[in-house]
């Protein structure tokens, strides 16, 4: 395992502040789910075993809490900071899961951002800022992103960034009640030897000096 793990962990740029899942954030993040509950549901990762049964809110929080303190996730909610508010609102979720270390050095990354905040770089900057921390301060060497290939708006998210397609994997998860095929995306830390955010933040802003959402300021890191 790589010395530099340390949880829990916050990252920000001007804008987005990825922190740690709380217990406390249950109401918030159930008004968010259920807002977008039809915006989601064809996605959502679901039980195959007999009665199919999905943990809480609160078994949610446990579990991502225990893979942390194992090393082998990193639970984040995604969090914008707007003026009207006078705390940044939940706008989606993060998680960094199946983390390997030794000779592979990889991890999986998966999210999801509300609907009234899509198209807006949210998912982009966030994937970018955690695959570069991941990279840069645990070491991994290998970032995954598995999408269904009807999934449009997490396939743009993945061309943005620059991901490469390896191929469609069968059957691969089972999502809103079926076993369903994912398209398999992935980047090398040594295919982003700049960064994939100052990358990614370059690519919005080709010259012209228009400051995007998402930021356009260095991150900070915060353990």
């Amino acid at each position: 395992m790589s010395g530099q793990f340390a949880w829990p962990v916050t990252l920000k740029t001007d804008t987005l502040i990825l922190r740690p899942v709380r217990l406390r954030d249950r109401k918030e993040w159930s008004a968010v789910r259920e807002r977008n509950a039809e915006w989601l549901a064809p996605w959502e990762a679901s039980n195959p075993a007999p009665g199919g049964y999905l943990p809480s809110y609160p078994e949610m929080v446990r579990s991502l809490r225990k893979q942390a303190r194992a090393a082998t996730g990193l639970p984040f909610l995604i969090t914008e900071r707007t003026g009207h508010l006078r705390d940044p609102a939940i706008v989606g979720q993060l998680t960094v899961s199946t983390i390997v270390w030794g000779s592979a050095m990889t991890a999986t990354l998966g999210y999801w951002v509300d609907r009234d905040r899509a198209g807006q770089g949210i998912a982009p900057t966030a994937v970018a800022l955690v695959t570069d921390y991941c990279f840069d301060r645990l070491g991994l060497h290998r970032m995954e992103i598995n999408i269904r290939p009807e999934n449009a708006a997490s396939l743009r998210v993945v061309e943005k960034l620059g991901f490469r397609d390896e191929g469609l994997r069968k059957s691969y998860l089972h999502i809103a009640g079926e076993w369903a095929d994912h398209r398999s995306f992935a980047l090398t830390q040594d295919e982003v030897p700049g960064g994939l955010l100052a990358r990614w933040q370059a690519q919005r802003q080709p010259g012209r000096g228009i400051r995007q959402p998402g930021g356009d300021t260095p991150p900070s890191i915060h353990s």
